[in-house]
């Protein structure tokens, strides 16, 4: 996010992005175990146990750490401690705080019927299938007159065609799977890979979809956050009166 604090940290409501972000499956039926990666390193598992395993103990989530290099290895790792009686695990983008009750009820819903459940949101914008950077033709001028170095011109990439949209849509979070399932996708070689369901449909398994929402936003970027407390009506903690801001 540009920032040197997580954005997991963020406060949100005057409770931090990670802590509300559980709470969404604290209340779901369904849901009888909650397990939140932190980072790999000792050092830095330790900080985050300090910072938020107090506030998770209180609705009995386990923490593990996270992998050191690839999301997979985090939920491998986070598979570990699934309880054995656990029929189906669901998987989901701690930075998405805005999951709505009703897409949430709507995955589980799906997922007593198929395998592999993802939410997913039709592509509104017009997709550009494009080519490697392009040459610039000149030495930017402006850069000589300013004293900068090398060339400060955007970068140019040729449009190479237009990719229909019709079919394609946007994958969010939380994917539910049958616990069977995962574990069998976690047996491959090969686990690369930007999401659980891609696993999936590498097994040759089918993978079903319901309607995402637009307000399910995950927080990349730091102007995310704005965008996500306006959602959920929230202030930022230097809005707040002083006597409200702890």
């Amino acid at each position: 996010m540009g920032v040197e604090r997580s954005k997991l940290d963020e406060d949100l409501g005057g409770r931090p992005v990670l802590q509300r972000t559980v709470e969404l499956f604290t209340n779901v039926p369904e849901v009888r175990s909650i397990v939140v990666a932190g980072p790999a390193d000792d050092e830095a598992f330790a900080a985050f146990k300090l910072r938020h395993g107090d506030k998770l103990a209180i609705y009995g989530v386990k923490l593990c750490k996270g992998g050191k290099n690839h999301r997979y290895e985090t939920v491998r790792n986070a598979l570990a401690l699934v309880p054995s009686d656990a029929t189906h695990v669901a998987v989901h983008d701690a930075a998405r705080p805005c999951a709505s009750a009703e897409l949430i009820r709507r995955v589980f819903d799906a997922a007593e019927e198929f395998p592999a459940v993802i939410p997913a949101v039709p592509v509104a914008d017009t997709i550009k299938r494009v080519g490697p950077e392009m040459e610039r033709s000149a030495a930017d001028p402006l850069a000589a007159i300013l004293g900068a170095e090398g060339d400060q011109r955007p970068k140019v990439r040729g449009v190479e065609g237009t990719v229909d949209r019709s079919a394609l849509v946007a994958v969010q979070t939380p994917q539910v799977f049958e616990k069977g399932l995962l574990l069998r996708v976690y047996g491959q070689k090969d686990l690369e890979s930007t999401d659980d369901a891609q696993l999936v449909e590498r097994l040759g398994e089918r993978v079903v979809t319901v309607p995402g929402d637009s307000s399910n936003l995950k927080i990349t970027r730091a102007g995310d956050m704005a965008l996500v407390r306006a959602i959920l009506g929230f202030k930022a903690a230097e809005e707040k009166p002083a006597h409200l801001r702890f």
